[in-house]
Order: C-alpha cells, then structure tokens, then sequence
C-alpha cells in the first residue's frame, strides 16, 4: 500500500463529501463537497476531481448503525461504490463511516464543508486501520 494516493467519498442522497489521502504519512485533506442532482451524482465533477488528482484507490465511507447493522443508506453508498468501479476501473474500498459526520460537526462548529470533513475523517481512520493492520503482520513474521 505504500505510496498509493486515495479518493475518498462520504456519500449521501444530497451531498457528496470528497477527500484525498495518502498512505505513507495516513493523512487526508477535505477537498469538496458535492450537491446530487435528483439523487444522482455529479459525474462530470467526480470525473473532474479524479483526473486532477490521479488516485490509485477510491475509498467509500459505508454508513452503518451504532450496532453495526446495516441501514437504508448502506446499500446506496455499495451501490455508489460499484458504479465508481465500474466506470474508473479503479479498486474501491469501504470503511465504516459510523460518528465522522458527527465529528466533522464537532470540529466545524457550523454546516459548512461538514461532508467533505466527514470523507477526511473516514479516509484517516481507513487508512490508520491498514497501516496498524501491516505492523501487526510483520510482527507476526518476525
């Protein structure tokens, strides 16, 4: 996974939050936040923002009860995911999103940008997650 740079996408009905990422240092920037049209998203912008930044990998957060079942809006954001496969031929991961709109609030203080802080939050903690997942695999080798 080293040296691979991430989309990350917080998915929602009426907004699209993006965030980039990269793995060797596990840190993400909020980017934008998109508005959906009828519910679908703005392709030409995501089109947009994947020439400019070139990822190697979209992250997709999956919104999950507290309990972590799935919702109504689960099956939305896989759906998302595997149209984002299907048309950039891109790996698409999922990671559980559950608390980053809440923590995105916390730290905004105001609605503002909120989405595209929740898709930095949920690429942080994805990417925190694989980098200790690779540390706990070579400790095991050795």
């Amino acid at each position: 996974m080293s040296g691979k740079v991430f989309l990350c996408f917080d998915h929602g009905q009426k907004r699209i939050g993006i965030a980039i990422g990269q793995s060797i240092t596990a840190t993400a920037t909020a980017l934008e936040t998109l508005a959906c049209k009828n519910g679908n998203p703005d392709w030409q912008e995501i089109s947009r923002l994947i020439k400019q930044w070139q990822p190697s990998d979209f992250v997709v957060g999956l919104p999950l009860t507290m309990a972590g079942k799935r919702q109504e809006a689960t099956e939305s954001a896989e759906r998302f995911a595997r149209q984002l496969q299907g048309r950039y031929r891109l790996p698409v991961h999922l990671a559980d999103e559950r608390l980053s709109s809440r923590e995105a609030r916390h730290q905004l203080q105001d609605s503002y940008n909120i989405d595209a802080v929740a898709a930095q939050l949920i690429l942080e903690s994805w990417l925190r997650d694989r980098a200790l997942q690779a540390s706990d695999a070579t400790m095991r080798k050795l």
